[in-house]
């Protein structure tokens, strides 16, 4: 083994007093095959004999304590076993207990056999991270197939002052384990070493019959631990459309006692310096400008860009933010420390804003979650301006326009830190713009086809299009459209395989104007087509365009049974004209066919306008989006996106093919229809 041990990160040494202690001949004895082993790995799969896993809590530390058997008999868990890493945090040690394999009927310590190196976390310093984590390799010699390998180790976190939230508050989610494994023995224990009662929650645990259990709570004094046992186990959950059953464990507490916890926090270093001490010359830029909302976008664009994001892990382990004058002066903060010092200077100005917390990982659990402040992960600004409530980020960069046009930010829940708050709950939102409005011209004359399309790009839209053209060689862009109207003009049916650049030619795309009040950028692409119609197989002409982004397979293939669908998508506007100097069939069902759709969470229509020689189609898509769509409104949602989906995507004309006979064969056609 290594003899450059580093003990501040690892130690290899027996349990800890409350993990208990575990012989060999124990061991031994709990690795027995049994008719659900055998059947197990007859399907080719590996087996855990044991599992038997400690969570331990107190004032003092959090610690993790694990032991486990499993087969070594598919060549890929082998390799993984073979080398594997663990990663902790700063002040966390990574214990080392037992590390055996049962070869043969004889166990053999492997530790001797053992390589461990301590390395630092890849990510840290990169792009703003800072991180005090370690990563510790652990290569393992001479483990062969079929061997049963014998983990048993802890990861022990010693609180610092640092982690006062976490000493005075407990959280942790059990979530039941993956179902490709099946157990002898299973077994968790959350044990309760605080003086604080910590309640604990059962979600979405099932009956018999599949259906989803009523949660319940119960509480655990201290010195009482909470105990899941079962034998033969082997996790039902439908991985795919159901949410794994999961225990919460928080300590006691509501919401209205954790924002007065937090709140005192906030209100302390914010009051500590005026911004007239510490930003004068912040002050003389705001005070220049007359408009308040041209005030309003220069603070938040001062604190997205100007102030660097510093995401420290350690630090946000903790709730107490950096005072905004050392923010200002430093330029560089962790999410409450920006979107604090973002929060000052809107007050300065007159405009009501507040910090809120926030978890965009794990939003949708929230409301199922005990209360605590654990639970969120990021910090984000909430501002009433005109009777209207926003949300901004101060951690991102890039984002422009007057509050009432920037991007909209998408979360479900969210607590104010301010005296008496509850747990809050977004309203549903309706874009006041087009997040895309599009007009697409398409003239063919003779066998030449000429395409102009001309694209406005509002909010989120438009900042995401800039940062991919600040970003993005223009022959890639280019290539990016072509390819999109490869497929919009059904080309993909009659000239697979035809190098994009030989159909598009002379293929040009730009930026036509780019207001950053309104966050408005507009784009202009144009080619010229050789042999612009799709030729079917009975060699039927044809010029076609569908917007496949206006189909959403997102909700008409969902079939989670949990979860419901998050609605959130954009707003759409588009205008297709498809002209020709051929006659066309006026009538043709699929050129004529509109269609309109008033669904509770959006509204879509398809409009026509027909003549001789072309045809125009005006589509308009308005959903009603941040909110959840519930099961029994879902599936008539889905009905109506499939509808969508039927050709009301799009527009088709079908060329009559000049000549008597041709016409002979329209008219047959026409009149057995």
């Amino acid at each position: 083994m290594d003899n450059q041990m580093q003990v501040e990160n690892y130690k290899i040494q027996k349990p800890e007093v409350w993990a208990g202690n575990i012989g060999d001949q124990e061991i031994i004895d709990r690795i027995k095959d049994s008719e659900f082993s055998r059947k197990q790995i007859e399907e080719g799969k590996d087996y855990c004999y044991f599992l038997d896993k400690k969570y331990y809590t107190s004032n003092n530390e959090n610690s993790e304590y694990v032991c486990m058997a499993y087969t070594l008999n598919e060549p890929g868990n082998l390799e993984r076993a073979s080398v594997s890493d663990v990663v902790v945090e700063e002040n966390e040690v990574y214990q080392i207990h037992r590390i055996s394999v049962l070869r043969d009927g004889v166990l053999i310590d492997k530790i001797p056999d053992t390589r461990i190196k301590v390395l630092d976390s890849e990510n840290q310093s990169s792009g703003g991270v800072l991180s005090s984590n370690k990563k510790i390799n652990i290569t393992i010699k001479d483990l062969r197939l079929y061997d049963v390998l014998v983990l048993e180790d802890s990861r022990i976190k010693e609180f610092t002052d640092r982690d006062f939230l976490r000493k005075e508050f407990s959280k942790y989610v059990w979530v039941s384990p993956d179902n490709y494994w099946a157990y002898g023995h299973f077994k968790f224990t959350f044990i309760n070493a605080r003086e604080q009662t910590i309640a604990y929650k059962k979600t979405f645990f099932r009956n018999e019959k599949g259906e989803v259990l009523e949660p319940e709570i119960k509480f655990l004094k201290q010195g009482q631990c909470f105990v899941i046992e079962e034998p033969n186990y082997i996790n039902t959950v439908d991985s795919g459309r159901e949410i794994f059953p999961y225990v919460d464990f928080a300590t006691e507490s509501s919401w209205k006692d954790l924002s007065n916890y937090i709140a005192p926090l906030y209100e302390e270093v914010s009051n500590k310096a005026s911004l007239q001490d510490f930003a004068p010359n912040l002050i003389e830029k705001l005070e220049a400008i007359a408009d308040q909302g041209e005030k309003i976008q220069l603070a938040i664009e001062y604190v997205q860009n100007h102030i660097y994001y510093i995401f420290d892990a350690d630090e946000m382990n903790g709730h107490k933010p950096q005072e905004p004058s050392v923010t200002y002066e430093n330029k560089q903060g962790d999410c409450k420390a920006k979107s604090l010092l973002l929060k000052v200077i809107l007050e300065y100005i007159g405009v009501e804003a507040s910090v809120v917390l926030v978890n965009f990982n794990t939003d949708y659990y929230i409301k199922y979650y005990l209360p605590s402040l654990l639970s969120f992960n990021h910090a984000v600004v909430k501002i009433k301006y005109k009777g209207e409530e926003y949300f901004v980020d101060a951690t991102t960069r890039d984002e422009f326009g007057l509050i009432e046009n920037r991007g909209f930010m998408y979360f479900m829940h969210y607590l104010e830190t301010k005296k008496d708050q509850e747990l809050q709950v977004r309203k549903s939102h309706k874009f006041p713009y087009y997040c895309v409005d599009e007009k697409v011209d398409f003239n063919v004359k003779g066998n030449i086809g000429k395409l102009n399309l001309v694209t406005t790009y509002k909010g989120n839209r438009a900042n995401a299009m800039r940062r991919y053209f600040k970003s993005t060689h223009k022959r890639e862009i280019i290539d990016s459209w072509n390819s999109f109207l490869f497929y919009g003009f059904n080309y993909s049916n009659d000239r697979n395989g035809t190098d994009i650049r030989n159909v598009f030619k002379d293929a040009e795309i730009d930026v036509v104007s780019d207001d950053k009040k309104l966050n408005e950028m507009k784009i202009q692409y144009t080619a010229t087509v050789e042999n612009p119609y799709y030729v079917d197989p009975q060699n039927n002409r044809f010029l076609m365009y569908f917007d496949r982004n206006v189909i959403k397979a997102s909700a008409r293939d969902f079939m989670h049974k949990d979860l419901p669908f998050w609605h959130s998508f954009d707003s759409e506007k588009y205008e297709v004209n498809l002209y020709t100097d051929q006659k066309i069939d006026t009538g043709e069902k699929y050129t004529v066919q509109e269609s309109t759709i008033r669904n509770p969470y959006f509204e879509y229509s398809s409009r026509k306008k027909v003549t001789k020689n072309g045809a125009s189609v005006y589509i308009e898509s308005n959903p009603l989006v941040n909110i959840e769509i519930p099961q029994k409104d879902f599936e008539q949602f889905r009905t109506d996106h499939h509808t969508v989906a039927d050709s009301n995507f799009g527009l088709g004309i079908d060329i009559i093919e000049p000549g008597l006979m041709n016409s002979l064969k329209f008219s047959f056609k026409k009149r057995f229809k």
